[in-house]
C-alpha cells in the first residue's frame, strides 16, 4: 500500500504530465527496504570514517582541534554526491520502468550497483578537470579560511539548487550547478580582491567544459532522433513503437538492450557524475589533513628518486634559457596564469620553484617523509609548476626539444605524487552516490517518462534514447570532460518523440529548458553570495 509521502511525491509528479501516472510507480519500499537501506548508510559511514581515521594516524596528524571542521566538510560533500543520485539516476531508469523491462525497485538497485562500480573503476581525469577550474591561488592555499569558505561554498550551492529543483520534478544538470558554483566563486574572490572577471586559464577550462554541456544534449537530441527513425525503417515488429500495454515486459532482446543499456548509463554516470565529489572530497582533506594527502605518501622511494631525476634536469635545461627569475618567482607564475603573457622572468622563475622541489626530494628522499610544516608548500610549488607547464605547453612559447621532453616528463611525474585518489575515497563516493539512487527517484523518472512527450514511452524510444546516453557519457569520460548525465537522457528522449510523431509536452519542454538556462546564473548567485559570508564567518 502507497504510503502518506509515496502519494504525495506522485501527486507532486503528476502535475508535470498529462496522463496518469504509471500504476508501477505507486509501489513503495516496506519496513524491511527501509531498515536494509539505513543500515547500508550507516555502515557506509562507518567504512568512511574508519579508513579516513587509519590515514590520519598512520600520517602522524594530530587533528584533535579542526576535527569537527573536517567531518562537517565530508558530510556535506558526501550528501551532495546522494543527491546527486536521486537526482541524476532517476534517468538511467526511466526508460526500464516505464517499459516494463525490470520492475522499479530491482531497477533503482540495479542503477545503484553499477553506478557504484562506475565510480570505482573511475579514471579521476574528470574530478581533476573540476577542480582545475577553482582560483589557482584560493587551491594553493586550501587551508586557509578562504579555502575553506571556497569548499563549504561550493558545496551548499551546489545542494540548494539541485534540492530544488528535484522537488519540482525538473531534470536539470548537476555538473551544470557545480560549475556555475565554480565560476561564482571565482567572481567574487576576484571582486574582493579588487578585480573583475576570471583568468585566463580559468576562461579556457570553462569554455572547454561549457562545450561540452552545451553540445552534449544536442547530441543526444539528434542522435535519438536519427536512431529510432533508422529503427524504424528497418524492424518488423510494430508492436517495438507503441506503448506497453499493462505491464507486458517487451522481447527478450529488445528487453536485453533495456537493460543492457540501463547498465551502461548508470555505469557512465558513476564513472563521470562521482569523479566530481572525489576532487571535492580531496580539496577537503588537503585543506585539512594537508600531511596525509597533500602528496601521495604511498609513493615509493624509487618513484621518488625518478622525480628528483626530473625536477633536476628540468631546472638545468630552464638554467640554460638564460635570464634571471623574478624577485618572488611563484608570484610570477601567478601572475601568468591570468594573463598567460611569457615574460622574460618566467621560465627563469619556474625553474626556481622547481629548484625548490628539487632541494626538498633530495633532501628527504621518501615524500612520507617530509615533515609537516613543508608538505604543503612542496605540493603548491609542484602543482603551480605542473600548471604553468601546462600552459606553456598551449602557448606559442619555442621549447629546445630536451627543454620540451623534459617539462613534459615532469608533468606526467609530477601528477602522478599530487594527483591521487585513495582507493577508500572512491569507495565512500561510490557508496553515496549508489544509495542515492534508492530514495527519491520518483519526481524525476515521472518527467522523464511520462512529461516530455505527448504519448507514453514505447520500447524502441527507452532503448534508442538510453543507448545513445550511454555511448554520449562514456565517450565524455573517456576525454575527461564532465557531462550531464540529465541533459542527455532527457534530449533523447524529446529527440525519439520528435522522431515518433509524438509531439512534445511543451509546458513541460519549457520549465525544463528555463531550469537549465537559469542553473548557471541561480549557482553563480548562490555561490558567490555564500563565498562571501563565509569568509566573514571563518
Amino acid at each position: 500500500m502507497l504510503d502518506r509521502f509515496g502519494m504525495l511525491e506522485v501527486m507532486r509528479a503528476s502535475r508535470l504530465t498529462q496522463f496518469p501516472i504509471s500504476p508501477v510507480l505507486r509501489e513503495t519500499h516496506g519496513f524491511k527496504g527501509r531498515l536494509t537501506f539505513f543500515l547500508l548508510l550507516a555502515g557506509a559511514l562507518v567504512f568512511t570514517f574508519t579508513a579516513l581515521g587509519h590515514d590520519i594516524r598512520a600520517s602522524g596528524t594530530h587533528l584533535e582541534p579542526g576535527w569537527p571542521m573536517l567531518v562537517v566538510a565530508l558530510l556535506i560533500a558526501l550528501g551532495f554526491e546522494f543527491i546527486n543520485g536521486f537526482h541524476d539516476t532517476a534517468n538511467a531508469v526511466a526508460t526500464v520502468i516505464y517499459t516494463n523491462a525490470l520492475p522499479p525497485r530491482f531497477a533503482v538497485a540495479w542503477s545503484g550497483v553499477w553506478n557504484f562500480l562506475g565510480v570505482l573503476f573511475s579514471s579521476g581525469a574528470v574530478a581533476f578537470a573540476i577542480v582545475s577550474l577553482l582560483p589557482l591561488d584560493l587551491l594553493l592555499k586550501v587551508d586557509s579560511s578562504a579555502g575553506l569558505a571556497m569548499i563549504f561554498a561550493l558545496l551548499i550551492a551546489s545542494i540548494l539548487w539541485n534540492l530544488g529543483t528535484w522537488w519540482l520534478g525538473l531534470p536539470v544538470s548537476s555538473s551544470h550547478t557545480l560549475i556555475g558554483s565554480i565560476v561564482g566563486i571565482g567572481l567574487a574572490h576576484g571582486a574582493m580582491a579588487g578585480h573583475l572577471g576570471l583568468s585566463g586559464n580559468a576562461w579556457s577550462q570553462l569554455l572547454t567544459v561549457g562545450y561540452a554541456l552545451f553540445l552534449s544534449p544536442v547530441v543526444g537530441f539528434f542522435a535519438a532522433f536519427v536512431l529510432l527513425r533508422v529503427a524504424s525503417s528497418t524492424i518488423r515488429n510494430r508492436a517495438l513503437f507503441h506503448a506497453p500495454e499493462g505491464r507486458t515486459p517487451p522481447p527478450r532482446w529488445i528487453r536485453a538492450i533495456l537493460i543492457l543499456t540501463c547498465t551502461g548509463v548508470s555505469f557512465a554516470h558513476g564513472s563521470n557524475d562521482g569523479q566530481k565529489g572525489i576532487g571535492l572530497i580531496m580539496l577537503i582533506l588537503i585543506a585539512t589533513v594537508p600531511l596525509a594527502f597533500a602528496v601521495d605518501r604511498a609513493h615509493s622511494p624509487e618513484q621518488t628518486r625518478q622525480l628528483l631525476v626530473l625536477t633536476q634536469a628540468s631546472q638545468e635545461q630552464l638554467h640554460r634559457s638564460g635570464g634571471s627569475p623574478a624577485a618572488d618567482p611563484r608570484q610570477a607564475l601567478l601572475s601568468y596564469q591570468d594573463d598567460e603573457v611569457v615574460r622574460p622572468d618566467l621560465l627563469p622563475s619556474l625553474g626556481s620553484v622547481i629548484g625548490d622541489v628539487s632541494a626538498r626530494l633530495e633532501r628527504y628522499g621518501q615524500l612520507d617523509k617530509v615533515p609537516a610544516e613543508e608538505v604543503l608548500d612542496l605540493r603548491n610549488d609542484l602543482y603551480l609548476s605542473l600548471e604553468t607547464i601546462r600552459l606553456l605547453d598551449r602557448s606559442d612559447q619555442h621549447f629546445e626539444l630536451e627543454t620540451w621532453s623534459s617539462l613534459q616528463a615532469l608533468r606526467q611525474g609530477g601528477e602522478q605524487a599530487i594527483r591521487f585518489i585513495p582507493v577508500w575515497v572512491k569507495v565512500a563516493v561510490a557508496l553515496a552516490l549508489g544509495l542515492g539512487t534508492l530514495v527519491g527517484w520518483r519526481r524525476i523518472v515521472t518527467t522523464v517518462g511520462e512529461g516530455i512527450g505527448k504519448t507514453p514511452l514505447t520500447y524502441a524510444q527507452g532503448a534508442s534514447a538510453q543507448l545513445v546516453a550511454m555511448l554520449t557519457i562514456g565517450a565524455a569520460d573517456g576525454f575527461g570532460l564532465p557531462v550531464s548525465t540529465t541533459q542527455v537522457l532527457s534530449s533523447g528522449v524529446a529527440g525519439t518523440m520528435a522522431a515518433n510523431g509524438s509531439g512534445l509536452q511543451w509546458p513541460t519542454i519549457r520549465n525544463m529548458l528555463l531550469a537549465w538556462v537559469l542553473t548557471l546564473p541561480a549557482a553563480i548567485g548562490l555561490a558567490a553570495g555564500l563565498y562571501w559570508l563565509f569568509t566573514r564567518l571563518l
